[in-house]
């Protein structure tokens, strides 16, 4: 009996899912057009990132002028250690309250208050007179980082569509690799003080895009009862698609019914807890919320001892420490070129291919580009070769391969993997565990320098760390591409091992919906079953399951 029940419920849940989404846009409809307004909200959503990396690769075009013996603020390799990865240390704390934030105040004017703190950052580095007003400037601008992150992600896995979800995501990563560019640019001929005051500029206009030009996400107006206010960006947000020719209601109305009727469920959910506050932490003790813990811990871990970001943080100076005779300051503006093109095309690569051959390709190339690249240094060092170019060639093309997967699909996976009840305080947690795994490995750098012996040794040991991520993702990584929320919440919760006839009874439901909704959503009216007749295709389904 509860089995027929559950098969009942599930059946409901997986039509109205097919016909509308609570969290994205139809799934079933491709077309470009009607889909720009969520890709221009995504877009603008996620323009705050070209702070970011900004941020994130100011302290590769800082240190070097600062360790110049003409510097007028003088510091060490500790302190310079320290100015690379203080502002990863703060974004564990500023996610964690970015979490709260956009729960009460949403998505988009979280990101809008992201600018108070970095525009104070960057005038307390632009003005410093000493290492301490340089780590105060570092802290805000970490800060400020991570709370203008947060929201964006959640916000775009919110407005998009399955389909386009991960392509859409990665524009975030590509937005920072823009600004990544634009700081190694500008440190290459301008003064790090100089470069502090026009960062100013790239922190305002983003916010100004978000007030004027896109609207706060449905999802989250809904959960706090402004109803017209999710009418409205609803409207904006679907006035592309073509009216459904079985209804006179537009999707986006049944878009706004979906969610409002999503909202009273939990609602109802809610009230029967009495601890209904508690519940929300209490999911990380289901499978749904701690094997998606397990599993993007592993893979940041991976992920940060392979070398990516301590690539970025010390581009210029992990340059002149392999010994070559390229300019440092031009490598590493080539370092983020290849980071910027590489984010366009990861757009492409993370809509067409699957996650888990994504990541093992770029574990794969960075493994043997780290592993070369060391081996031309050990030999650069020893004086037995003239080829200084060559680890130069390996570190972009490492940079290509990391692109491909690794850089960017635990970021992605972090939105993705965790159920809509936690889905916001996870990615703010998994994003804070991701930082401080990046602030130990960033930190580690010059250390492990001295210890291991070189900078020979550092490449091969970022070459052995790729090997472990392949073999992780063969193993132990899911698969999240090309399915829905729900579908990967089930993964975690594991319906197929407790009940395979249950599933198997859903995912005969599923075709029967799928086939109706085909037919409803996207086949001309000309040619389209009236809506009488799409009932009776269901509801046979239905007895047939």
């Amino acid at each position: 009996m509860e089995i027929r029940e559950n098969t009942e419920q599930n059946k409901d849940d997986a039509f109205q899912e097919i016909i509308v989404s609570c969290r994205s846009l139809s799934k079933y409809e491709t077309n470009i057009r009607s889909a720009f307004p969520q890709i221009f909200s995504a877009i603008i959503a996620a323009a705050f990132h070209i702070v970011i990396g900004i941020s994130l690769a100011y302290s590769a075009i800082l240190i070097p002028q600062l360790e110049d013996p003409n510097s007028d603020v003088v510091v060490t390799k500790t302190q310079s250690s320290w100015i690379a990865s203080i502002i990863v240390i703060m974004v564990p704390i500023g996610s964690l309250i970015a979490g709260v934030l956009m729960e009460f105040l949403g998505r988009l004017n979280t990101i809008k208050l992201a600018a108070v703190p970095c525009i104070v950052g960057w005038i307390a580095i632009a003005c410093a007179n000493s290492f301490t007003w340089i780590m105060v400037g570092r802290v805000l601008t970490g800060f400020a980082c991570a709370i203008g992150t947060s929201p964006a992600i959640v916000y775009i896995t919110e407005v998009s569509r399955p389909d386009m979800r991960g392509s859409l995501i990665s524009s975030g990563p590509t937005i920072a690799s823009l600004g990544m560019v634009i700081a190694y640019t500008k440190g290459a001929f301008l003064n790090w003080r100089l470069v502090a005051w026009i960062n100013i500029a790239y922190t305002v206009v983003p916010v100004l895009l978000i007030q004027l030009l896109v609207p706060e996400s449905p999802v989250w107006l809904v959960s706090k009862g402004r109803i017209e206010d999710a009418a409205r960006s609803l409207k904006f947000l679907y006035k592309k698609y073509p009216q459904p020719d079985h209804t006179d209601q537009p999707l986006s109305e049944m878009h706004l019914n979906a969610l409002i009727k999503e909202r009273e469920s939990k609602i109802h959910e809610a009230e029967r807890n009495l601890e209904a506050n508690q519940s929300r932490f209490r999911g990380f003790l289901k499978p749904t919320g701690y094997k998606p813990m397990i599993i993007l811990f592993w893979f940041f871990l991976i992920q940060q001892f392979s070398g990516i970001y301590i690539t970025l943080f010390f581009a210029v100076t992990f340059m002149q420490d392999v010994g070559t005779e390229v300019n440092a300051y031009m490598a590493s503006i080539f370092v983020g070129l290849t980071r910027f093109m590489m984010s366009l095309l990861n757009a492409w690569l993370l809509k067409k291919f699957a996650r888990r051959p994504l990541v093992m390709v770029s574990t794969t190339g960075m493994a043997i580009c780290m592993f070369v690249s060391g081996l031309f240094t050990m030999w650069i060092k020893e004086g037995t070769t003239t080829l200084t170019w060559i680890p130069v060639v390996c570190l972009l093309l490492y940079v290509c391969a990391s692109m491909i997967g690794l850089l960017t699909i635990p970021w992605t996976m972090t939105a993705e993997l965790f159920p809509t009840e936690i889905r916001g305080i996870g990615h703010s947690l998994s994003y804070s565990m991701a930082n401080l795994l990046m602030f130990f490995a960033v930190q580690s750098y010059r250390s492990m320098t001295d210890i291991l012996g070189g900078a020979h040794a550092v490449q091969w040991l970022f070459a052995a760390v790729s090997v472990v991520g392949f073999l992780f993702a063969l193993i132990f990584l899911p698969e999240t591409h090309g399915k829905s929320l729900a579908q990967i919440e089930a993964y975690f919760a594991g319906d197929k091992k407790r009940n395979p006839q249950l599933t198997a009874t859903i995912q005969q439901s599923n075709m029967g919906h799928r086939r109706a909704t085909e037919h409803l959503i996207k086949v001309p009216s000309s040619h389209s079953f009236k809506l009488k007749e799409a009932e009776v295709l269901l509801m046979k389904h239905k007895e047939a399951a």
